[in-house]
């Protein structure tokens, strides 16, 4: 069975979405894991406002966004003025998908920044080098593998992303439906075989990411032995 041409627009449009997310997790993530671990005294507040996408419905977030941006409230208004728009666009679709996977990121991130001896930083500060090139030239080339595993975790969550996209998106067929969204809209309507079709797309998308983030993992646990021999 072949792909109808709005499953294909979906298709091509999660696809945009996932390619422009991508370098917004990397800054993200490198960001937010920096002043949670080393930047910030306390840096509570940003760690609750990270986490809450993780445990939080997201149809609850998208009606809050949509509250918040929409083109009546004064920050969409100002928004608009400046010609950016988040409401039923390409922009809101990209936002939601942000921010469902940047905290998947920032945690795997945060958790491998956390297995690092601190002593190494203390006396990399001793030594007259500042804590941001501590961050970017030791402990997040150690990282690497916790990085890419969590941007690969954030991509499959932004991918499949259903509540925010649907509040922010609109659901619109050929304009604003990603490929999860089309799941649904053929389920709806009762096309089964075509649903089907997507979601073993999908899934397949998933595990193969799933599978990479296993690897990763593996990688990591090897080097936190050399880092913590027995």
């Amino acid at each position: 069975m072949d792909l109808s041409p709005d499953a294909l627009n979906a298709l091509w449009l999660s696809a945009k979405i996932a390619v422009l997310a991508l370098p917004a997790y990397l800054l993200g993530a490198v960001a937010i894991a920096y002043a949670l671990q080393f930047g910030l005294k306390r840096a509570a507040w940003l760690d609750a406002l990270v986490t809450v996408p993780l445990v939080f419905p997201p149809v609850v977030i998208g009606f809050a966004l949509l509250w918040l941006l929409g083109r009546e409230s004064p920050l969409g208004q100002a928004l608009k003025a400046v010609g950016v728009n988040f409401v039923f666009t390409l922009s809101g679709l990209w936002l939601a998908a942000l921010i469902a996977g940047l905290p998947l990121a920032v945690k795997t991130l945060q958790t491998a920044l956390q297995t690092q001896p601190r002593v190494w930083h203390d006396i990399a500060l001793t030594l007259g080098r500042s804590p941001r090139n501590v961050y970017l030239t030791m402990h997040l080339p150690i990282a690497l593998p916790a990085l890419f595993g969590g941007l690969l975790l954030a991509l499959a969550r932004g991918m499949g992303e259903v509540g925010m996209s649907l509040m922010l998106g609109g659901n619109i067929i050929g304009r604003t439906e990603t490929l999860s969204l089309a799941i649904f809209n053929t389920v709806t309507t009762g096309d089964y075989a075509q649903a089907g079709l997507l979601s073993v797309m999908l899934g397949g998308f998933s595990l193969l990411l799933f599978a990479a983030v296993r690897f990763l993992q593996n990688r990591e646990l090897s080097k936190h032995d050399v880092l913590h021999p027995s």
